[in-house]
């Protein structure tokens, strides 16, 4: 996605991207249940539920900005740490309604090397 804003620009290649994604997402749907009333359903779920399509579309828009900057490795272990992370709080503390899990040592080990691993793949 990197090259790809290089070479038509951060933003174009961002939409050009979610436009692929919901078009394939559109043609495995009528594939897979062949109708598309569930869009239907989407609109009587929380707003909070439809966060998963923001912070994809935040992902696909940082993936394409920073890869240039910084490199596909950099990015990657950025991404992985940052999700680790965030999944470990939301388990945490029962965000979006997902059970709760301790956050223990281990966990933490966890999270604590991948950060020094992402620190050290930052490192020029």
């Amino acid at each position: 996605m990197g090259r790809f804003g290089d070479r038509i620009g951060s933003f174009e290649a961002f939409a050009v991207a979610a436009l692929l994604t919901a078009a394939i997402a559109v043609v495995a749907l009528l594939a897979v249940r062949r109708s598309l009333a569930g869009f239907a359903d989407a609109g009587d779920a929380p707003p909070w539920m439809l966060l998963g399509g923001v912070f994809g579309a935040f992902v696909v828009l940082t993936i394409t900005v920073t890869t240039p900057r910084l490199g596909v490795a950099a990015v990657v272990a950025l991404l992985i740490a940052g999700q680790l992370a965030m999944g470990a709080l939301i388990d945490r503390f029962g965000w979006f309604g997902v059970d709760r899990v301790p956050l223990g040592w281990q966990r933490l080990l966890g999270i604590a090397l991948l950060a020094a691993g992402t620190a050290l793949v930052l490192r020029k």
